[in-house]
């Protein structure tokens, strides 16, 4: 009986295909409270709305987290079902470890730790910030999201790539502006960090004009940088 029980926890919040009623709904269920936990995440920083719905917003959160702690603690119990975590121990153990059950542990810690440790005000507004996390979770019930990660594996040699030429593309840019354009604007690029938001804007050709260049030489260069630029989006 407690086998049986066991599996059947295990199916229902790792289902392999979603076949019974009872799979459906909880999928739903958790799909609705993240997406209303991320509604609350934003809606709470409107001020009129926080003090009007401070109560609502606080048991939300409470609520939020009792479930989110809940589930967490049913697939550490019965993730033994899984072969790879078949050791009650070792094997609890490294699932807690894996990716999915940190970004869980993350997303119910920052309700729990101001209650166990003094933390300055500016830390733990940071810490709740962490509840953005339980947004991710959604890629373990939709299966569009998991079509996207399956894509992320099986690409992960050209993203890499790809990012690679980016972070090269911005450091050599910001490299060569600061040298061409430092002189003639000592306040705008005043060092390689701060030309780098330049690189940013101009690679992403989002060009924000708070920095752009005067010489004639940094305008060239600006030229050429978006437009590769331009074709680094495309190879992408």
């Amino acid at each position: 009986m407690y086998a049986v029980v066991k599996r059947r926890v295990y199916t229902l919040l790792d289902p392999v295909e979603i076949d019974s009623p009872w799979e459906k709904w909880f999928d739903g269920i958790v799909v609705a409270l993240i997406f209303a936990n991320t509604l609350a995440v934003i809606l709470e920083t409107v001020e009129s709305l926080s003090r009007q719905y401070r109560a609502f917003f606080s048991g939300f959160e409470l609520f939020s987290v009792l479930f989110f702690t809940f589930e967490y603690l049913l697939r550490l119990w019965s993730i033994t079902h899984h072969p790879k975590y078949r050791h009650p121990i070792t094997g609890r153990l490294h699932w807690m470890l894996s990716f999915g059950a940190l970004l869980d542990l993350c997303a119910i810690l920052p309700f729990y730790l101001p209650l166990l440790f003094a933390f300055d005000l500016r830390f733990i507004r940071m810490l709740r910030l962490a509840r953005l996390l339980r947004f991710f979770k959604l890629g373990r019930y939709i299966r569009a999201a998991r079509v996207i990660r399956t894509v992320f594996s099986e690409k992960k040699e050209e993203l890499t790539l790809s990012l690679l030429i980016t972070f090269c593309l911005i450091v050599v840019a910001s490299c060569v502006m600061y040298f061409v354009e430092h002189d003639a604007q000592p306040d705008k690029f005043s060092s390689r960090p701060e030309t780098m938001w330049w690189s940013v804007a101009t690679l992403t050709t989002v060009g924000y004009g708070d920095m752009y260049p005067v010489t004639a030489l940094g305008k060239t260069i600006t030229a050429v940088i978006s437009i590769l630029g331009i074709g680094n989006l495309c190879v992408t």
